[in-house]
């Protein structure tokens, strides 16, 4: 009789989020694989959708807001439940077997260092329920056992895979932003630890090229950014996208002169991959995860004076551009290290071995 595996991944529903692209990236992943002595349940909010993705490859739960207090928790018992981030409120009612994967604990350090406070104890909860635990990168890992008390159990790294799958045709695709000078391009979240306003403020000295910023901005966060452009008269140079659409991104990422990611918190950091993909210079802060995830041939950032960066960034440049049919393969090389079917097989593999 097959073992049956619920995957809490409601996270699902905002799939522009970093977290709702690795639950359906491996959800994605794990269709492609065969697991015949396993019964897969997703937990998500339009199951609808997914079995019309996936068919009868999965079975289906319907999330509940409500199954985030623990009296209307699921009450039915798998034989191992995968926790799929360690933030998510949704929590088992019947614990057999329990898989929690760590994408970063930022929370410590943005949020409260004190492990009586609400977030450490929900995190302190999953750890010492846990049967093993997975992390996106080696980051992740020191930084959880720097923290917290990790319990004795097999412990495994699996670095996420590229979402990008397939190349979009863009040859359609209009943009309202002028497209008259080389572009820098950077995407991500609106949150302050993405840290975009160090790249509008080394724009202050960078006349000859323009930066586009996609994502949310409507959080205070991307206000700040607004202002900043604004006062420093960067409205010509310096361009807020909005979110955009696979086809957007892509087109983006594929035309820019180079992809800039100055996240000063990252557990693992997927658009740098993304823009490797198509073979851009890409400049990384030297923060947390991103130099495990850029690898030797990415540009980095040890610190953030807008003129040290724009000289730094002007340096890589050159040298990318001097160097180029060399330095696009081996971005694009190191694009396709990140693979997310061998990702879900090593989860896989970790279901296998907690179960059998």
């Amino acid at each position: 009789m097959a073992k049956t595996v619920f995957l809490e991944t409601h996270n699902l529903k905002n799939k522009a989020t970093g977290l709702g692209t690795f639950n359906y990236e491996l959800i994605k992943g794990l269709s492609n694989l065969e697991f015949n002595n396993l019964e897969l349940t997703l937990n998500v909010k339009n199951p609808e959708l997914l079995k019309a993705e996936f068919g009868e490859k999965f079975q289906y739960h319907k999330y509940n807001n409500l199954s985030r207090h623990s009296i209307f928790r699921t009450r039915k018992k798998y034989d191992l439940w995968h926790s799929v981030n360690q933030n998510t409120k949704i929590e088992p009612f019947h614990v057999n077997k329990y898989l929690l994967t760590v994408h970063d604990v930022n929370f410590v350090e943005e949020i409260s260092s004190d492990m009586n406070h609400k977030a450490n104890k929900l995190f302190l909860a999953k750890l010492e329920k846990s049967t093993a635990i997975t992390y996106i990168s080696e980051f992740a890992k020191k930084q959880t056992h720097e923290y917290f008390k990790v319990p004795n159990v097999p412990e495994y790294v699996i670095h996420n895979g590229n979402p990008i799958s397939t190349i979009l045709d863009t040859s359609a695709f209009i943009t309202k932003i002028p497209l008259d000078k080389p572009f820098l391009y950077s995407i991500g979240d609106f949150l302050e630890r993405k840290n975009f306003l160090s790249i509008v403020k080394m724009m202050i000295h960078i006349t000859d090229l323009n930066l586009i910023i996609s994502g949310n901005n409507n959080k205070s966060y991307g206000q700040e950014i607004a202002r900043s452009i604004q006062e420093n008269n960067l409205e010509n140079r310096v361009f807020l996208t909005g979110k955009v659409d696979d086809i957007a991104k892509q087109f983006y990422l594929s035309k820019c002169h180079a992809f800039l990611f100055p996240s000063i918190r990252e557990g693992f950091g997927l658009p740098p991959i993304e823009a490797m993909h198509f073979g851009k210079p890409i400049f990384l802060s030297n923060k947390t995860s991103l130099p495990e995830i850029g690898g030797e041939h990415s540009y980095y950032w040890d610190n953030f004076d807008p003129e040290y960066m724009k000289n730094k960034l002007m340096e890589g440049l050159n040298h990318f551009y001097s160097n180029q049919n060399e330095m696009e393969l081996l971005m694009k090389k190191r694009a396709a290290s990140f693979d997310w079917k061998v990702a879900a097989a090593e989860y896989l593999n970790v279901y296998e071995k907690c179960l059998f």
